[in-house]
């Protein structure tokens, strides 16, 4: 299959899974046309180019610069996609390592045959993964493929638009049409692009067969934080979150979880997890009530403190 995709990674202080990412895209069986890069702060991609020839061995790759202040998970992306002429593109992150060699042709099936306008692939945990996230990641990335559209809605509730651009690829005329993601956000711009294309009538492709190894296990803190910006994404697009909250999944996360560690001789992780469980939730429900927040309070709880400033 000829090159028909770009791929878009922003980047901040990169290390060597970035260049095992560069690697792999290098060998897979239908290869980018060219790695947009958008890399936050410039001194720190020129330290991992210090002493490494073989990143000159990527032609087809670009980098631009910006500075930490200009930084967006939206528009930051926006900025790559407009670089790009192709008629499809692919989102990743710099950690996110294609399990084999047929990531882009898998997760570029279901745009090619009209299926959907985007497709996301199945995230995989890592070696040495945590018991509590390697459950997490099958429970949020199971074994099927499925296509998802408005009909979903009732059964689905959230997850309907569940779409994690860590790794996706986005039909780039229907990206367009839609507006591209949202401008400035705090977090998730790929699920309000994805709730923007089921409500316009379209499909997300959540594809199984396209497996991209990408994992974290966070500290109860890290967690904390990170759902706190998930309650503000969400309490500032009530249009696209009212009906459809998160509470009840995150619910059936914690129960699943806890008969599975039960069940596995994992007992000992389950105080711990519903204990980080906990955390997670205050985060949330603080983030979801931010504006009754004080400033600094906000600054404190939040994880991306550049957002504020």
């Amino acid at each position: 299959m000829e090159a028909i995709a770009d791929v878009i990674i922003p980047t901040c202080n990169p290390g060597e899974e970035f260049m095992e990412l560069l690697e792999a895209l290098d060998s897979q069986s239908v290869r980018p046309n060219r790695i947009i890069v958008m890399n936050t702060e410039e001194k720190y991609f020129e330290r991992l180019k210090y002493g490494k020839k073989h990143i000159k061995k990527y032609p087809n790759m670009e980098v631009h610069h910006i500075s930490q202040w200009e930084f967006d998970h939206g528009n930051t992306r926006n900025q790559g996609v407009r670089r790009s002429k192709a008629p499809y593109f692919v989102c990743m992150t710099q950690d996110a390592i294609p399990a084999d060699e047929f990531l882009l042709e898998r997760l570029l099936e279901p745009l090619l045959l009209g299926e959907a306008v985007v497709s996301y692939a199945r995230q995989l945990p890592k070696a040495g993964c945590s018991p509590v996230e390697t459950f997490i990641k099958n429970f949020n990335y199971p074994e099927e493929s499925r296509l998802k559209g408005q009909e979903d809605l009732e059964e689905l509730g959230i997850k309907t638009f569940f779409c994690s651009n860590a790794c996706a690829a986005y039909d780039r005329r229907t990206f367009d049409e839609l507006g591209g993601f949202i401008r400035h956000t705090i977090f998730n711009e790929d699920m309000i692009y994805a709730a923007g294309v089921v409500k316009a009538g379209g499909r997300i492709a959540y594809t199984a067969r396209a497996r991209v190894l990408h994992s974290h296990d966070y500290t109860w803190l890290e967690n904390f934080h990170r759902n706190f910006d998930l309650g503000v994404s969400q309490a500032d697009y009530p249009e696209v979150f009212r009906c459809v909250r998160s509470e009840s999944e995150g619910i059936r996360l914690v129960k699943e979880l806890t008969g599975h560690l039960a069940r596995t001789g994992n007992r000992r992780l389950i105080l711990p997890m519903l204990w980080g469980s906990g955390w997670k939730y205050l985060g949330y429900q603080l983030g979801t009530h931010y504006k009754m927040l004080p400033q600094k309070f906000i600054e404190t709880c939040s994880m991306n403190r550049n957002y504020w400033q």
